[in-house]
């Protein structure tokens, strides 16, 4: 199967779809950037982004927990979107922010009450996903992911959208100031492309540019302001992303503050799920 990579970019300051071709990224019209010193935006449009929680059988080892039946999901919200180079913020006063290196499918046209034999025919192709969460939030989203995966810039896509590629036989691969800090075959995953697909499916409708994050291998840990996380996967590409400083800190005035308590570290530092 011919592979295919588009990129959406900002050219001359416009929203355009490219191809790639090599280390150049061509436009419709002809023109054409190095990849490398394009504005990336997030390879798709989605209306949702949903994501497995436990999908490798390493990362419910780590965290002391048991495998369930069928999978467990959360959604993050399209405020979160970012993409290839974009900047995450670790606002003031939190201290567990943590990478999450992922695949994400995407989705190619709508899509309901499907049969897992031919998920395969609603998929546009892969991208690359780094799935942060803000684990100071963890105890007080009592299980809702809300803030802890929901907040802004944590929810990076890219560089590009692969068409004709397989999971089988390709490995993720998660590293922090350039030292491997994941790395797991995607044959691992404990449930596949096709069961997430179907399995949602069963409840909600898809359309095309929506996202299902497909689940992180073990060893999530804390990274810092200033550190650059990147997520490889063979065949999609290198997604890259900077840890900043927030300028500002969690507003006191309502809601809950973050924590530091035993069950927040026990995800952040992957000591055990204590929830």
């Amino acid at each position: 199967m011919t592979i295919v990579e588009t990129r959406r970019i900002l050219l001359e300051g416009i929203t355009t779809e490219v191809l790639r071709d090599g280390e150049l990224l061509r436009a419709p019209d002809g023109r054409t950037v190095r990849a490398e010193d394009a504005i990336h935006l997030p390879p798709c449009t989605p209306t949702k982004i949903i994501c497995a929680h436990l999908n490798f059988m390493n990362r419910v080892t780590e965290l002391k927990t048991t495998c369930p039946d069928t999978p467990s999901y959360f959604q993050k919200p399209t405020s979160a979107l970012n993409s290839h180079k974009g900047h995450v913020v670790r606002p003031k006063g939190c201290k567990y922010l943590n990478y999450e290196g992922e695949v994400g499918i995407v989705i190619g046209r709508n899509c309901r009450n499907i049969r897992m034999a031919d998920a395969e025919q609603y998929i546009a192709g892969y991208t690359v996903a780094n799935d942060f969460g803000l684990h100071d939030f963890r105890e007080t989203d009592r299980g809702s992911m809300v803030r802890v995966k929901g907040a802004d810039t944590l929810g990076p896509l890219g560089p590009g959208l692969v068409r004709g590629w397989r999971p089988e036989g390709k490995v993720l691969r998660t590293r922090v100031n350039g030292k491997v800090v994941q790395e797991a075959p995607l044959d691992e995953l404990i449930w596949s492309v096709a069961y997430l697909l179907a399995d949602l499916a069963r409840t909600h409708t898809f359309y095309p540019g929506d996202v299902i994050l497909t689940g992180t291998p073990a060893n999530s840990r804390p990274v810092q302001p200033g550190d650059v996380v990147t997520v490889d996967v063979d065949g999609l590409g290198t997604l890259e992303n900077h840890i900043v400083d927030g300028a500002f800190g969690i507003s006191g005035e309502c809601g809950s503050p973050p924590t530091d308590t035993d069950v927040v570290r026990g995800v952040a530092l992957g000591e055990g799920l204590k929830e």
